[in-house]
């Protein structure tokens, strides 16, 4: 079992189609306090992420039928942005890319410690709760008005869909308004990327929010790129 500082009592959606596994981890976060949800299959995982809404998902990739991969697109296509630990023995780089660049926020291999998974989990809902206490209600600019706690952004009247990755993009980009922004600072902090991978993935991203944000996504108001550095973002 693990031990140390107790995070604040969570429910956590443990997706792991091993039984030996899901007990294992079934045991240690409910020895921490939290309350354990389980689903053996990417169905089940999904079906039970929306109806309960846990606070994390602890996500084994191999399942059958549907994989972890596509239990992450879902949940974050759904707008549902609670941190998802991936948990898989698929370990290759290509694979990490793919998790995160997917929504996941973390990825854990196997074999693990149960230790650092229960680590792992401990600083993702402190990380969580301390960005609750510091969220603003509401954010407006030009025709734009994002509600950060509900995860709702609107234009004028009619509601805009966002995935969950730009959903995070954009609380990052309010949070740090009229700053400047680099792509290094995003992978790492939205992304969750320790070491830098050559990629398009913020660029594209961006891309795709100005579409959806800006009047005139050719001439952005807003987002604005400073080539060669980075982001500034202007309200």
């Amino acid at each position: 079992m693990s031990n140390g500082t107790h995070a604040a009592p969570a429910r956590v959606l443990v997706v792991e189609d091993e039984p030996e596994m899901q007990v294992i981890l079934r045991d240690n976060l409910e020895f921490e306090g939290h309350e354990a949800l389980e689903a053996a299959s990417g169905e089940a995982a999904v079906e039970l992420a929306f109806r309960e809404r846990p606070d994390l998902v602890l996500l084994d990739l191999m399942l059958p039928r549907m994989s972890g991969y596509e239990v992450c697109r879902q949940l974050r296509d759904g707008g549902l942005l609670m941190p998802i630990i991936m948990i898989t023995a698929r370990n290759g780089e290509a694979d990490r890319i793919l998790g995160l660049e997917l929504g996941a926020d973390d990825y854990v291999g196997k074999p693990f410690s149960v230790r650092e998974v229960m680590t792992r989990v401990r600083v993702h809902l402190r990380r969580r709760g301390g960005e609750a206490e510091r969220e603003l209600d509401q954010f407006s600019f030009g025709e734009i008005t994002v509600d950060l706690r509900r995860h709702q952004v609107r234009r004028r009247s009619r509601s805009v869909v966002l995935s969950g990755r730009e959903f995070e993009l954009l609380r990052y980009f309010v949070r740090h308004k009229d700053e400047l922004v680099s792509r290094e600072q995003l992978l790492r902090d939205v992304w969750g990327y320790t070491n830098m991978p050559l990629t398009r993935t913020v660029d594209n991203f961006v891309a795709k929010l100005r579409r959806k944000i800006e009047r005139d996504p050719q001439n952005p108001r807003h987002i604005l790129t400073l080539y060669g550095v980075g982001y500034r973002f202007i309200p």
